[in-house]
């Protein structure tokens, strides 16, 4: 599922970057902060509760956030409110499409799981791009 060939362009444009991962599944949020620093990112800070997410958003130095749509049966959406309030670039990423979404984000990047390490590459540059 991961494929290890980023390309020097990629790691290039996302080699500075610091991302705040909030996912409540450690494997899943083991692979995303794999997965981003595979495509250059400089620091991945991995959170698994929405109390320290919704912190890290309000707080932390962070160039883009990574957010699972449901942490442990809470919506994110109030993380993604203080990051769009901090101007910090987000993503969603979810198992439940674009059913599971608050339609105030709809302009929001999603990445729907389960996902390949292109998607994830897209869907930052998308994310970014939309900053």
């Amino acid at each position: 599922m991961i494929d290890h060939s980023a390309n020097t362009k990629s790691e290039r444009s996302f080699e500075h970057l610091r991302v705040l991962v909030v996912e409540d599944e450690a494997l899943v949020g083991m692979l995303l902060e794999d997965m981003l620093s595979d495509i250059g990112c400089a620091h991945v800070e991995v959170l698994s509760r929405f109390a320290d997410g919704l912190q890290a958003a309000e707080t932390g130095s962070f160039d883009l956030a990574v957010l699972d749509v449901n942490l442990d049966g809470v919506a994110s959406f109030p993380i993604a409110e203080q990051l769009i309030a901090r101007n910090i670039p987000l993503l969603f990423a979810t198992g439940y499409g674009v059913d599971g979404m608050d339609p105030r984000f709809s302009d929001i990047p999603t990445l729907q799981k389960p996902f390949f390490f292109s998607d994830l590459e897209r869907v930052v540059s998308q994310a970014l791009e939309g900053a």
